[in-house]
């Protein structure tokens, strides 16, 4: 029985796929209470046209003739005829073709628009070993790309294009508000380059998921397969809530998709346009989980000191075995929660953390140095 995380680029060799049919069906939409703009009138409350479609997406026309307001609520068609125009498929030449036909041996996944000047923003496994790059968008035009920025440990990159008023697609908002149960779209290319912009639907199935990475991710039912990397996982506002990246693979099992989250793929890509490169605070030391949370149980176990690197560590006195409890005030009981809350900071500024050192907890303030 073979068990993987696959991460879903796809290397193909063209003439060697069969036809296969694609089906998505709705989901349903979220039931959760929204606070909304407001007024109360004699007795009766009146709610803001715009606060309701900016809560739950759909359209929304007032006849001043009649005195009527007339609201569409988002469908999974409508949703996917916004968003499909800002999602590309790129693809390219593997550096390993092995001992497939040269001419036809290539590689391909997806990437989201998110700069009108030609900024497209991909997974980093789809174009680290990628050459002779080529972008094609929802219209079927064709551009030479290159890949400008690349980030292993969260998995993203950018590839740019010479391009000008392009369709960009809307980033949620930090911080990422979603919730499990919550309909969701994929789009991309999956298996084959001729599949361009397939869309499939589901829901968000789980959050702050840890699977093969250096931060949480989404977890969704959504159908995503090898080409859909670098596609966008959208809500039913048609907001980017995620880039897909990964998914689960075994014998038996079906549709466990994860996505990098909205909020993550803000982070990297500011820093990308701000430094060039992903500027990752580091406490400078490293550090091991607890059994418990390795596997996956609720655990408030503390990190265990494994090695020290940074001068301000060692002035701290923290020593391989000293027990971390805190940082910032908050409890860290995985090494993903910490990466989590290190994006918040920057090399060079300060944080206090909390330790058990020769057997008594003390607070430390270390300067964090970067990764």
């Amino acid at each position: 029985m073979k068990r993987s995380m696959l991460r879903i680029c796809s290397f193909i060799v063209l003439g060697a796929l069969a036809a296969a049919g694609t089906a998505w069906a709705a989901g349903a939409g979220m039931t959760a209470p929204y606070a909304l703009n407001a007024t109360k009138i004699n007795g009766e409350v009146y709610v803001k046209a715009s606060s309701l479609t900016a809560a739950l997406g759909g359209t929304g026309t007032f006849d001043s003739k009649t005195n009527t307001y007339a609201y569409t609520p988002a469908d999974i068609p409508s949703v996917i005829k916004k968003v499909s125009p800002s999602v590309v498929a790129i693809i390219g030449k593997p550096e390993d073709v092995g001992s497939a036909d040269p001419r036809y041996a290539l590689a391909h996944g997806t990437g989201v628009i998110i700069r009108s000047d030609g900024w497209i923003v991909t997974n980093a496994h789809v174009v680290e070993a990628m050459t002779n790059l080529v972008v094609v968008t929802a219209d079927g035009k064709q551009f030479d790309a290159v890949r400008t920025h690349y980030d292993e440990a969260s998995d993203l990159a950018l590839v740019k294009i010479k391009a000008s008023k392009l369709p960009i697609a809307k980033f949620a908002a930090a911080p990422l508000k979603v919730q499990v149960g919550e309909t969701v779209i994929a789009i991309g290319t999956p298996v084959s380059f001729s599949l361009r912009n397939t869309a499939t639907s589901g829901i968000v199935s789980g959050m702050n998921r840890s699977v093969s990475s250096a931060y949480n991710l989404l977890q969704t039912d959504a159908a995503i397969n090898p080409g859909n990397s670098g596609g966008p996982l959208v809500n039913m506002k048609g907001e980017v809530i995620g880039v897909n990246s990964q998914k689960f693979v075994e014998v038996g099992v079906d549709n466990l998709g994860f996505s990098i989250p909205s909020d993550t793929v803000q982070y990297v890509t500011n820093h990308f346009f701000k430094y060039g490169f992903v500027k990752r605070a580091s406490l400078g030391i490293g550090l091991e989980e607890s059994w418990s949370a390795v596997i996956g149980i609720p655990s408030s176990d503390p990190l265990t000191v494994k090695t020290v690197t940074s001068d301000s560590a060692k002035k701290a006195g923290i020593q391989s075995g000293d027990q971390l409890y805190k940082v910032a005030g908050k409890q860290v009981s995985t090494i993903v929660e910490l990466n989590e809350l290190l994006k918040s900071y920057l090399p060079g500024q300060q944080v206090e953390v909390m330790l058990q050192i020769d057997g008594d907890l003390v607070t430390r303030k270390l300067t964090l140095s970067e990764e």
